[in-house]
């Protein structure tokens, strides 16, 4: 489906969109995205440029350490709660959407598994897919 990439929280009170495609779509097993999803992993739409990313609505943010020491900023909505959106202080122009906040979560194309050196034998993901003991270098 082409066409430009949109979604938001449960409620509706924070949209997104963006006509940029995504660079990298993963899964991640990362500590941060099990406890922030409430399973085994988080899965991910990574876009370019934060700067094509229109997003109404106000979020809250919560910032955390990641497994490799470099904070990310979380924003959620704050009526019902939904993830809506992460960035990376490491790569500020660069903004990432789970994929569940789509509104067509069928155009997710996961490339890779991240952070698989803290998967939990009972959430296995697709074995056909590249598994990284922790994140690639480049997205992409």
């Amino acid at each position: 489906m082409a066409g430009p990439w949109t979604g938001g929280c449960a409620c509706g009170a924070i949209r997104y969109e963006t006509s940029a495609e995504p660079v990298f779509q993963n899964h991640c097993h990362c500590l941060d995205c099990q406890k922030r999803s409430g399973v085994g992993h988080g899965s991910w739409l990574t876009f370019p440029r934060r700067a094509d990313m229109a997003i109404t609505g106000e979020a809250n943010t919560w910032r955390v350490a990641a497994d490799n020491g470099n904070e990310k900023l979380h924003a959620f909505c704050p009526t019902c709660g939904t993830p809506v959106h992460l960035t990376f202080s490491f790569m500020p122009d660069m903004i990432a959407v789970p994929a569940a906040s789509l509104d067509d979560p069928g155009r997710f194309r996961p490339q890779a598994v991240t952070f698989g050196v803290r998967a939990h034998a009972w959430d296995r993901l697709d074995p056909t897919l590249p598994t990284y003991e922790r994140m690639p270098d480049t997205p992409g």
